[in-house]
Formats: C-alpha cells, sequence, structure tokens
C-alpha cells in the first residue's frame, strides 16, 4: 500500500498519509503506509515528495460491464427482460434454493433460475437457461419481470460472465458467512522508514492487543501484521535477528494465534531492502529461513513474502523471489503454514492478468501445496486508496472479476490481503458488492483484510482502530457479516 504525503500543519506534526497505488512509476521516497502520529508528542522524521505520475494507460475498471455480463445477486432485485446469460461455473443449490442472476451492465440483462433439484451446470439462450444437476436438468423460462432471491444457507453460487462481472448484488442484502478469513492489517512496526532502526514509540508502534481482542470479539479471525525487514534483519537480509524487533513480534502474532486467530507475518518492503530493490533469491531464501525458523511450530502463522512489489526488473523475479520465499520457509521445518505470495504492479487484483502477473505466478511450487495469491484492490479512480471515493457503487465486483476467472480457471486459491473504501454510501455498496463477489467465488477466495487498523492512524480515511476511527463505525457491520 502506497499513500500520498500531508503536513498537519495546524499541529505542528508532520505525518504521511499513505495508500496503495496499482501502477505506477517508482518514488524512492514514496511509503508503503500512512505514518499518522497525530498522538504521539515528537516525531524525528518528516517526508515529502513530488505527486505520483500516473500511466495514461491505467484503467477506471479493469472489467468494464457488457451487454452479457452477469451477477449473482444477494436479495430480491427486479430483473429486466433476458437477452443473453450463460453461467459457466458450477452451481450448487439446496432443492428449495431460488437464483437470482442479474445483468447490471447497459441493457440491464437478466434472468432468474428457480431450480427444484441440485444444480452444478448451466447454459443459456435468449429465451431459456437451463440447469443442469447432478440429478436433473432444470429448464426455466426468462422473464421480464420475475424477481429472484438467492438462498445460499447450505449453497454457493458461483457465476462467471463471458466478459465481465458486475455488481447489483452490492445495493442487495449479503448472503454473507461463506469466507473463510476475514480481517485487518494492523499497522505501525512499519512506520518511520527514515529512521532505521528508529526508536519505539517515536518512529513506530505495534498493534494494540485490546483492539484486535475487540475485532476478534466481533468475529473477524486474521490480521496481518507489517514490519520492516531493515529493522529485524539489520545492516544485512542475512543478518542475525534483531532479539527486541523479534520479541515484539513474536507477542503480536501470540496473542493473535494463541486467541484462535491467524496471524500474517508481513515484511512490508515493496521489493526492497534499504530503499534499493533485490533481486538475490539466495540472500531472500536465507532471510525467509531466518524469519520461518522462530515460527515454524505455529500453524496459525501465515508467511506473507513481501509487500507489494512494483516496477521490478522483470515480473520473472519476482516469481523467482517468490520462489525463494517459499523454499526458505519449507526449509526452516513450516511446513504446514500457508505461504502468501504477491505479485508486481503492487499486486493489484484488477491489474493481475494485464501486469503479466498472470504469465509468470502460476509456476510457483511448494512440497505442502499450500500458497495462496495475495492481491489487494482499492476502489477509487486510479485504485490507488489515496481517495475516499469510489468510481461507482459496482466497482468493487468489477475490478476482482479478472483475477477471479484466473484464479478458477488456474486451480489457484486468492486472498484480498488490502481493500478500503471510503465512509460513504457509494462505497459502502461497492465494497458490499466486492465480499458479496468474493463469497460467491469462495471456491477460490479464501477471504479479505481490510486496511488499516492500528493506533497511530489518528483521522485517515480508511483508519479503522476501535472503537472511533473513521472507517471502523461505518464498516465493522458490514464487513463481519461475511465471516
Amino acid at each position: 500500500m502506497r499513500f500520498s504525503t500531508s503536513l498537519l500543519a495546524a499541529t505542528g506534526l508532520a505525518a504521511v498519509f499513505a495508500a496503495p497505488i496499482s501502477q505506477d512509476t517508482y518514488d524512492p521516497d514514496d511509503e508503503c503506509d500512512f505514518e499518522g502520529f497525530s498522538s504521539q508528542p515528537v516525531l524525528s522524521h518528516t517526508f515529502t515528495r513530488s505527486a505520483h505520475s500516473r500511466s495514461a494507460g491505467i484503467p477506471t475498471t479493469s472489467a468494464a460491464a457488457s451487454p452479457s455480463s452477469i451477477v449473482i445477486a444477494s436479495s430480491a432485485p427486479t430483473v429486466g427482460s433476458l437477452s443473453s446469460v450463460a453461467v459457466s461455473s458450477p452451481v450448487e443449490a439446496s432443492s428449495s434454493a431460488f437464483v437470482s442472476a442479474v445483468q447490471t451492465s447497459a441493457s440491464s440483462v437478466a434472468a432468474v433460475v428457480t431450480s427444484v433439484a441440485p444444480a452444478t451446470l448451466a447454459s443459456s439462450s435468449a429465451s431459456e437457461v437451463v440447469v443442469l444437476s447432478t440429478a436433473s436438468v432444470v429448464p426455466v423460462a426468462a422473464t421480464s419481470s420475475a424477481q429472484g432471491v438467492v438462498s445460499s444457507a447450505s449453497s454457493t453460487v458461483v457465476a462467471k460472465s463471458t466478459a465481465s462481472v458486475s455488481s447489483s448484488a452490492s445495493s442487495s442484502t449479503s448472503t454473507g458467512g461463506a469466507l473463510e478469513f476475514l480481517g485487518v492489517n494492523e499497522s505501525g512496526a512499519e512506520f518511520g522508514t527514515t529512521s532505521i532502526p528508529g526508536t519505539l514509540g517515536t518512529d513506530y508502534t505495534w498493534p494494540n492487543t485490546s483492539a484486535i481482542k475487540t475485532l476478534m470479539d466481533k468475529g473477524m479471525n486474521i490480521f496481518r501484521i507489517p514490519f520492516l525487514m531493515e529493522r529485524l534483519a539489520q545492516g544485512t537480509m542475512t543478518a542475525s535477528l534483531d532479539a527486541t524487533y523479534l520479541a515484539a513480534l513474536k507477542t503480536t502474532v501470540e496473542f493473535i494465534t494463541t486467541a484462535g486467530g491467524h496471524a500474517i507475518v508481513d515484511p512490508h518492503n515493496f521489493g526492497r531492502y534499504d530503499g534499493t530493490i533485490f533481486t538475490s533469491t539466495s540472500d531472500f531464501q536465507a532471510f525467509w529461513t531466518n524469519v520461518a525458523t522462530e515460527f515454524a511450530t505455529n500453524d496459525n502463522v501465515i508467511f506473507d513474502c513481501n509487500n507489494e512489489f512494483h516496477d521490478e526488473p522483470s515480473n520473472t523475479v519476482v516469481a523467482d523471489l517468490n520462489q525463494a520465499c517459499i523454499d526458505g520457509v519449507r526449509a526452516a521445518g513450516a511446513t504446514t503454514q500457508y505461504i502468501f505470495v504477491e505479485g508486481t504492479s503492487y499486486t493489484g487484483a484488477w491489474t493481475w492478468v494485464s501486469s503479466g502477473n498472470a504469465d509468470v505466478m502460476g509456476n510457483l511450487t511448494d512440497p505442502s501445496d499450500k500458497i495462496v495469491y495475495e492481491m489487494h484492490q482499492y476502489l477509487d479512480s486510479d485504485g490507488s486508496g489515496t481517495s475516499s471515493t469510489c468510481v461507482s457503487t459496482t466497482i468493487g465486483a468489477e475490478r476482482i472479476a479478472a483475477a477471479t476467472s484466473w484464479l478458477q480457471e488456474n486451480g489457484k486459491k486468492g486472498i484480498i490481503g488490502e481493500f478500503a473504501g471510503g465512509a460513504n454510501a457509494d462505497c459502502e455498496t461497492a465494497i458490499t458488492g466486492m465480499l458479496d463477489a468474493l463469497t460467491a467465488a469462495s471456491d477460490v477466495w479464501m477471504g479479505a483484510l481490510w486496511w488499516g487498523g492500528g493506533p497511530w492512524w489518528g483521522d485517515y480515511i480508511f483508519g479503522f482502530e476501535p472503537p472511533s476511527d473513521v472507517a471502523y463505525t461505518p464498516y465493522i457491520d458490514i464487513l463481519t457479516k461475511y465471516i
């Protein structure tokens, strides 16, 4: 996650407001996280940098809706006339389930599928939708005035259009409850990047475990803990781990995992060490062997190879570094834990295919077969997360559509490691739509984590620290419906 900067002149405090950018030219002064120290008495550093350059080729939507695209609705929207709907993913439905496939593109094409038997395959023409069951085939005539409801108490509905998926489900009541993981990024230990190793309490902090407890009491079960490689392995990437910083990291991890949650260990470095792009697979593998050794017996730890690679020498370099991470973790004897791998172009879901990640990342191997593809997704115009304005109410589902198809077509698992939207009605609808789409494709999507929690966010637009951060109040009930 990358951020724009702002000076809190009124209080005399310098802060970096950060948010992730999907594609951009590398800026060495660009930081991953907003370093908002509004509650801190002294700051030892300030940041200034020029505005980001934008690529003219970056789309505002990665999957624009087409006249034949569809989405699974989760309540009872009124549907229009059918032109052509193709439901190509497996559909499981209970004997009394109603499935509504609603199109929200320019021609407002929609269809209602009513199943009286379990269904696994669907096809359609301009006049009918046919559901092929493990037991039977049920043709259903399309109607121009029908209403439909997805009932998923024990079923999962997955829809994929021939072109893209858009979301009118975002404005309906969520089916919820189908995601394995739902949680928050817990920032703080990665702050103060110009002060290495820095001073605890001035340059960086650790997550507030009482806040994490509040989130866990709400049902959240996964937390990503960003930290800096330069603080953990000081001087060189292969150095012995700093005992003090490591102990604090382990304290946070153990709090989460002892309570039954999953803790993601996240070197938040953008593929850089000490400000320089690293390419040595042997050094990176050694770093991960050192780190994983400390957590090898904790099944609830997840290893996140590196945050948001970007502007690398090649996509192959990124894939090779991820493979080195996997090899290093397994060499440490950590054989039961998930490993989250991230691609280039800030690992954006909406650019996963167009950036070339799809061409190289699928070749990674793991003897434990526990690779999960971590992608990030924000909903403002350039996907950077620097604005609280979402492009549209359907942008959430649209921006993960291509990545969903890639995961399904390649038999991979994915997770949205960072996402957020502004505290406003449009973004709330768009976030709901994205979570609905993740739920509908829970065969490949394992869950999602909000950016960001942590005690130093102040009035950051996506701050999620209980009890009253900017995004916490409007979003906590929306998010926890999905776990």
